[in-house]
């Protein structure tokens, strides 16, 4: 079978920390993170792609820039969240722990959610560690 991959990077900033964790990520933290969104097809359409780049842009770069970029990315169960909110600081809050894994999750639910049939997403946390999250279809 022939299948055809195209990943387009996007570079973010983002704070974290993972609650219940006994060690530095315990504690506030921020990474400059990278993305990569996969997508994958069988068949190239009429200009010869998988997919336009632009569109991946246009659905997932302007997602992450408006609700993960430059913000804290916190565990809605982190105390924390009250007092940054009363401070008017910029949170993304999720329902678990913001780790690197559930974070690819995050971007790679968005990117379906926006039409885009992201196949895996990638995020390196720093330029030596990665976690990803492959859908099952």
């Amino acid at each position: 079978m022939t299948v055809y991959k195209v990943t387009k990077r996007i570079d973010f900033c983002y704070g974290h920390r993972l609650l219940n964790y006994q060690g530095e990520c315990g504690r506030l933290h921020g990474h400059n993170g990278i993305l990569e969104i996969d997508v994958e097809s069988q068949s190239l359409d009429a200009l010869g792609m998988v997919v336009d780049f632009n569109l991946i842009s246009e659905r997932v770069k302007s997602w992450v820039l408006e609700n993960l970029d430059h913000k804290m990315l916190l565990c809605e169960d982190d105390p924390v969240v009250k007092a940054l909110r009363e401070m008017g600081e910029p949170l993304y809050v999720v329902k678990d722990n913001p780790t690197a894994e559930n974070i690819a999750r995050l971007v790679y639910l968005a990117a379906r959610e926006r039409g885009l049939l992201a196949s895996e997403v990638r995020l390196w946390e720093t330029p030596s560690g990665c976690a990803s999250f492959r859908g099952t279809d």
